[in-house]
This record gives structure tokens, sequence and C-alpha cells, in this order.
């Protein structure tokens, strides 16, 4: 196996030079640099990750920390996409990728800061953290440099990516309400969701923008949960058998209100119009297909993974980014016949 000694001889410089070139210094000069990446191509050199770590007190590591990962939500697919956009682009950035799992249990157990130290991390991407969560308080007062997913909140070392959930949910209602729907249901997630309190905003200020009174009781949570939204969409719509349109938090709770719509004879989407929000795969191979809300997951794993390496690396640059949805009509909506 070749060393860095190795290349250094076949390049004809020092040691420190070889160094300085892969690991990224602006003191080589460029021509240089690549000659000496393509002869430890050529040698089939690896750095020693460790060594390294060591000479430059940095490990180039960064965590991609995910609270709550269960296997019920697993259909969404949204933390595999984060994750690959996280994992492509840190790669691409010349960073190491450790992925960690938590809940609120064990966060009670193990301190934030106990976490990234023992994982060598440099820097976190923290995502389905609650607002109740004990660790939300510990990184915003944390020194490691992290960013939250659909959290927007900042201090001096963290920053967030998210999507425009008031427009894109705003835009849902208004869908709706261009179909003539005034009586419009919304299948929310969970009160501890930031994203919950954006799109719950949102379907409030297009209620508001036509002229349709807020009614509290039309709101239930599905705790973004298939099964959950199935329940209580089939208890929404019998005490109110009046509501012609539903605006769902997600895809998946979309899955959920259009079986239980079918299970009380309802027939979709003549009697009942439903929109999600996500546009997961599935949206487009159920029946009816799902009018939904499109949000790019994998980008907000790229933009995440920006945004935290420019902040180790001292850039002078924005700390959050709010990327645009887009509306996608599909056969689960029409015109209100009633």
């Amino acid at each position: 196996m070749a060393t860095i000694r190795d290349v250094a001889k076949k390049a004809g410089v020092s040691v420190t030079t070889v160094s300085r070139a892969l690991n990224g210094y602006s003191d080589v000069n460029e021509k240089t640099r690549e000659r000496i990446k393509q002869i430890a191509q050529e040698l089939s050199y690896s750095p020693n990750l460790l060594a390294r770590s060591l000479v430059m007190k940095k490990t180039k590591t960064i965590g991609l920390l995910v609270s709550g990962l269960r296997i019920e939500g697993s259909k969404d697919n949204f933390t595999f996409e984060v994750l690959c956009g996280v994992n492509d682009c840190a790669g691409e950035l010349g960073y190491e990728l450790v992925l960690i799992s938590t809940d609120s249990k064990k966060q009670q157990e193990k301190t934030y800061k106990q976490l990234c130290k023992e994982r060598k991390v440099e820097g976190v991407i923290l995502q389905g953290i609650k607002t109740d969560d004990p660790y939300l308080d510990e990184v915003l007062n944390s020194e490691i440099a992290c960013i939250l997913i659909d959290v927007p909140m900042e201090s001096d070392s963290v920053g967030y990516v998210t999507t425009d959930n008031i427009a894109g949910a705003k835009t849902a209602v208004e869908h709706l309400t261009k179909l003539g729907h005034r009586n419009i249901g919304m299948v929310n997630g969970h009160s501890q969701a930031f994203v919950s309190q954006e799109r719950l905003e949102g379907y409030k200020k297009a209620l508001g923008k036509n002229g349709i009174r807020f009614n509290e009781n039309y709101v239930v949570d599905g705790a973004f949960l298939e099964e959950t939204a199935e329940q209580v969409t089939t208890n929404l719509l019998q005490k109110h058998p009046e509501i012609t349109a539903l605006f769902c938090a997600s895809d998946l709770m979309a899955m959920g209100a259009i079986r239980a719509a079918k299970q009380l004879g309802k027939n979709l989407p003549d009697n009942l119009s439903i929109v999600g929000f996500d546009n997961i795969i599935l949206s487009s191979y159920c029946t009816p297909s799902l009018s939904t809300v499109a949000q790019n997951r994998y980008q907000l794993g790229v933009e995440a993974t920006v945004l935290l390496t420019n902040i180790l690396e001292g850039k002078t640059a924005e700390k959050s980014k709010v990327l645009p949805t887009e509306f996608i009509k599909r056969e689960s909506t029409t015109e209100n016949h009633g």
C-alpha cells in the first residue's frame, strides 16, 4: 500500500506539500495540487483519516442526527431522501458522514455535546426535532455548528433549511376554494412539529383570504401516520358530514384519509376532495392519484450540508435557506357539486 512518502517522491515535492495539497490548503499551487491528486490516485494512496484529524485538529466528519426514526414513518422516504442529499453533497465537499439516531428518552440520558464528542463530529444536521425535545435548547446554546431541518431558528452557530410550508399549505387550500369548496377540513401532524404549526397557519390564511371562517372543530391531528390519520378522519367526517374537502399536512396521512372516506362510502373526488403535502412516490400511484404540494427533500439535505460546511470553514455566507414548493394537480380534487 502506497504511503504519503511514495506520493511525495514521485511528485518531486515534500511530504508536507502533499499533505497540504490533499487537505485543501490554499497556499499550494493549483497545478501542483492537481498533479499530486493524480499521482495519489495512480498509486491508490488513501490518507489516514485518524492521522489527518490529529494533525489538522479537524475530523472532516459531520453527523446527520435523526430524532424519532421509526419504521412507521418509512413509507414517505423523507429521512432517506434527506440522507441521500446530505451524503452526496458531503462526499463532494470532502466530508465523511455519520448517521446518528436519537429520541426524547435518549436525549434525557445523554447531552447533545456528549453525543457529538463521542461520534467525533465537527458539526451536525438535525432532523425530526420536536418543539419540546430536550436537545433543542442545547443545540441553540451550543458552540457546535448545526443546521436544523424544518426548524426555523438561529443562533451564533446554528442555522436552518426548510420548505416554505406556509405558502405551500396556502396554495393547497386555495386550490380547493377555487373549486368551490368552503367546508374544508384539515388533518394536521402534531402540535410538537414546527411544520404542523406552519401548515396550519397557511391553511388559516387561505381560508381568511377567501372569506371563510376558521372552524377549529374541522382540524384534527393525525401524527403524520397513515393509520392514525385514517382513524381521526373517520371521526371527523362522521361528526361533520358537511365537509367536502380535506387538506392533509402529509401525503402519508392523505392515504389514511382516502381509505377512511372510502370506508364511509364516499366517492372520491365527487363527494370529497383531498390534497396532500410532500409528493411522495406513492402519491401518484394511489387511487385516486393525489393532488399534493411537492417539496424537494433531497435538496433539503444538499442545502443543509452546504450551509453547515460553510459555517465549519468560516465562510461568510447565509445560515438559512427556504426552499419553494410546487402544487401538483391530480385526480383527488374536483369541483364541489354539493
